[in-house]
């Protein structure tokens, strides 16, 4: 019986690309696979025909000659001859080797990887994380092993090939009709076993040591923002280059000021008689202590904004405020006289009736509140 068009069996134009030959393989193989057919001939023998057709196809040479001379210019050649599922585990492994990572052959990936990246929490005081400063940081450091010279194995001795993967640092595993090559388990992809590990480093060819690094803090970070050292965090496997190390800002409490982005806020307690005749006060700033005027008549909760005090942002722009709010104080521990004085200044007020405006509005308001449920 005559073979059919290699093209047809794909379903495929002769012209198609090497993608839509891939493509349509990858269909018909699935599709008629032995293991998904058991004891089904037409689909067996179908499978052998889409596997023959695409060995020829992919191949540019075959596919030149069978374009040219069809079916017997591959055949002369011993091209076209696999029909057996012998030769099914190169091809397919190719074509789908993209979805399990696997590659063809006896090869085993690169086993070079990169280091780990590591975190490191740099604790700041405000000031501190305002105007920037230069930090000294001990961090943990692997090096290489100088007992083992970095084999892992005792001085005298060597790693020796692992006997699950005879040295590839892959194993193929089955599953179902696909073949997936995977990590050797138990070398980890090194293709190397220690059987004496040295004393010193107990097979890890390394030992952890510290190591001193200068970091330098920007002005203005804050909590949270992370300054990354390229190249200082865990050492990379067989030759890989190392991770990164990321310092991580956190700010330590302020005993007067709180920060909310770039502006700074404070409470500044004052008395009552400075409240109600005014006054000049001292308030500190992170640039040193600066003169306040407090209007006469001032109410607790009032805010005064001290422009340019505050934070210079990370990226640059325009310096936060400081935000002093001011909170009005009870006088304590009152000597017999202030009492008396005071008890004057009460009857006075009361006699006027106008000099604590929110009091007898609160008051009017609770009186309309009374006599509205009365009604």
């Amino acid at each position: 019986m005559s073979k059919r068009d290699y093209y047809e069996v794909l379903g495929v134009p002769r012209d198609a690309s090497e993608a839509d030959l891939k493509k349509a393989y990858r269909r018909v193989a699935m599709k008629h696979h032995p293991d998904r057919n058991p004891d089904n001939k037409e689909s067996e023998d179908k499978f052998k025909e889409a596997n023959e057709a695409f060995e020829v196809l992919s191949d540019a040479q075959k596919r030149a000659r069978y374009d040219q001379y069809g079916h017997a210019g591959v055949n002369q050649q011993g091209g076209g001859g696999g029909t057996g599922t012998g030769d099914f585990g190169d091809i397919f492994g190719d074509i789908f080797g993209d979805i399990f990572g696997g590659q063809r052959g006896g090869g085993g990936r690169s086993n070079v990887r990169k280091g780990a990246d590591l975190r490191y929490t740099l604790e700041l005081d405000l000031e501190e994380a305002v105007r920037g400063t230069t930090s000294k940081i001990r961090i943990p450091t692997a090096v290489t092993c100088k007992t083992c010279e970095g084999s892992g194995a005792k001085k005298g001795s060597s790693p020796v090939d692992c006997g699950t993967c005879n040295g590839v640092g892959q194993v193929r595993m089955q599953q179902g009709f696909f073949s997936v090559q995977q990590t050797c388990p138990r070398c980890q992809g090194s293709g190397k076993q220690i059987k004496d590990p040295c004393g010193t480093c107990h097979g890890r060819g390394a030992v952890e040591e510290q190591k001193t690094l200068s970091v330098k803090v920007p002005p203005g970070v804050d909590n949270g923002d992370r300054i990354r050292l390229s190249g200082e965090g865990q050492a990379g496997s067989h030759g890989g280059p190392a991770g990164d190390l990321y310092v991580q800002v956190s700010v330590r409490e302020h005993k007067l000021f709180e920060r909310d982005g770039i502006d700074l806020h404070c409470e500044i307690p004052i008395s009552f008689v400075d409240a109600a005749l005014g006054g000049e006060l001292e308030v500190p700033t992170l640039d040193g202590r600066v003169k306040l005027k407090i209007p006469p008549e001032t109410q607790t909760g009032k805010l005064f904004r001290l422009r340019n005090k505050g934070v210079i942002p990370v990226r640059g722009g325009v310096t936060g405020d400081l935000l002093c709010r001011v909170v009005v104080e009870t006088p304590v521990n009152l000597t017999k006289r202030q009492k008396e004085i005071l008890a004057e200044f009460h009857d006075i007020a009361e006699s006027e009736g106008k000099q604590s405006p929110k009091k007898s509005s609160w008051f009017d308001g609770v009186k309309k509140f009374v006599d509205e449920l009365r009604a």
